[in-house]
């Protein structure tokens, strides 16, 4: 009887929560030890986190991988001379960089703005990072810098030239006297340099590749008839023809018209003075013009084009700025 009472109270112990507690002054509690402090760990834990780097401002200079700058889609410059290149990568070897490239963020990356050579030139000197000058400048702007730029270089041939002025004016809705005032150049400079453009292409072939030059280049327009500026284009070529030549020989062949497939000279009658009007305008429009007379003062004028943007050319010219 008294075994079952003890075990019953054990168990009551256990199990009722109204149990006496049990006295800690009974009960040896270890106390641990007080944890040191590792040295290492705590002064790192002092040590405050580095502040983030500031992002490059407008002006700031950054040396930037070569490998990770972007072209500039609207370089006017397609060429490129190696020799050149080479010349200025030893420069750049012994003398170091002394003007850095120009930049500019887009998407997250560097775009170059202005100095394609040196960039070409520190990465055959075996460079991996080059000095670059941070600018910020949308799409129009980078395209006029682009081109103020090369246009101070001599060695930009027209076509090149003509080339990223068509663009700028295609790609901004502009016209040739609006890019003019933002060039700082006259209006008549930007619209030859445009017409090079109707040239056929062995023409401005030769051009680029420095045969003849531009000045030969625009003598060629008044005659209009693309097979007789090729054939022009041959004798300069084969004759060594200057400019001065060309021009002569192109306005001695403005007088004369086709009859039955031959060139004669026109009669010294009141014929000459058509004639002289003609050539005036084949000069002013650059393009084959053909006056035929007819009776009683009446006649008929015949203005010729190649292309879609020749006949926009032309019809810009008659109908004025409007």
């Amino acid at each position: 009887m008294t075994r079952k009472k003890r075990l019953g109270r054990g168990l009551e112990a256990l199990l009722n929560s109204t149990a006496d507690p049990v006295s800690t002054s009974s009960v040896a509690v270890a106390t641990p030890p007080p944890v040191q402090p590792d040295p290492y760990i705590a002064s790192a834990v002092r040590i405050p986190a580095p502040a983030a780097a500031a992002e490059p401002a407008e002006g700031d200079i950054v040396h930037l991988n070569v490998y990770d700058i972007q072209d500039n889609p609207f370089q006017p410059r397609r060429i490129f001379s190696e020799s050149e290149i080479a010349s200025l990568s030893e420069s750049l070897k012994e003398h170091d960089i002394l003007q850095p490239i120009l930049v500019r963020k887009v998407s997250g990356r560097y775009q170059l703005i202005s100095g394609e050579r040196r960039l070409r030139a520190s990465i055959k000197a075996g460079w991996k990072t080059i000095p670059a000058r941070i600018r910020e400048a949308d799409d129009r702007l980078v395209s006029e810098l682009a081109i103020v730029e090369n246009l101070q270089r001599k060695d930009l041939n027209a076509i090149e030239k003509a080339m990223s002025f068509r663009r700028y004016i295609d790609q901004h809705r502009c016209t040739q006297e609006e890019l003019a005032g933002r060039l700082k150049l006259d209006r008549s400079t930007i619209a030859n340099l445009i017409r090079l453009l109707e040239l056929p292409a062995p023409i401005k072939n030769a051009l680029q590749s420095g045969k003849v030059s531009a000045g030969h280049a625009r003598a060629l327009l008044p005659l209009g008839e693309e097979l007789t500026q090729v054939e022009f284009l041959n004798d300069i070529l084969r004759d060594g023809m200057s400019v001065r030549a060309t021009e002569r020989a192109v306005a001695d062949r403005i007088t004369t018209e086709d009859v039955g497939g031959r060139k004669t000279r026109r009669s010294r009658t009141s014929d000459n003075q058509v004639a002289s009007l003609e050539q005036e305008l084949k000069t002013a429009l650059g393009t084959n013009v053909n006056i035929k007379p007819g009776a009683k003062g009446r006649g008929k004028i015949e203005i010729k084009y190649g292309s879609e943007t020749e006949f926009q050319r032309i019809r810009q010219l008659l109908m004025g700025a409007k």
